[in-house]
């Protein structure tokens, strides 16, 4: 039985809604995904320069997040922040970074693949958890004001 995923804040549907209803839909598909694996996480949203992105931890702590979200006007980026450290049978892990480590998502099929929802999994369990748990929370931490990429008309 799946997780009961809280429902995003008003602000990122704000954000997201810039994107258009088909990356909107993609984005909280995955987010929902990410938070059914990582009950309890904190989600930290940055409506930044290049993507709306949101990065998951336990601690509060950007540095500490151990996967991420990021939404382009084409499709969605499922990062993993160690994914290096990752077993990756699959091979879906894209990117040459020291650590960090993407699947891209351009349809909602793509997130029901299980090798996706295990990698998922591996980052959950890899992430910092504090002694005693913070309540799970979202927390919009930057809007960037200058923009490369869709942005709301106002």
């Amino acid at each position: 039985m799946a997780q009961r995923v809280p429902s995003p804040l008003p602000e990122y549907l704000q954000f997201l809604s810039v994107f258009g209803p088909e990356i909107g839909e993609l984005a909280l598909a995955t987010r929902k995904l990410v938070l059914e694996e990582a009950p309890g996480a904190i989600e930290l949203i940055y409506d930044a320069y290049n993507a709306l992105a949101s990065g998951y931890c336990y601690t509060g702590r950007t540095s500490e997040c151990f996967i991420h979200i990021a939404v382009y006007a084409g499709w969605v980026n499922l990062g993993f922040n160690r994914g290096t450290e990752l077993p990756d049978p699959a091979g879906m892990l894209k990117g040459s970074g020291k650590s960090v480590r993407h699947v891209r998502i351009t349809k909602t099929g793509d997130l029901k693949n299980p090798a996706l929802r295990e990698l998922v999994r591996a980052a959950v369990a890899a992430g910092e958890r504090p002694e005693k748990p913070l309540k799970a929370t979202s927390v919009v931490k930057a809007i960037y004001p200058k923009r490369r990429r869709p942005v709301a008309t106002r």
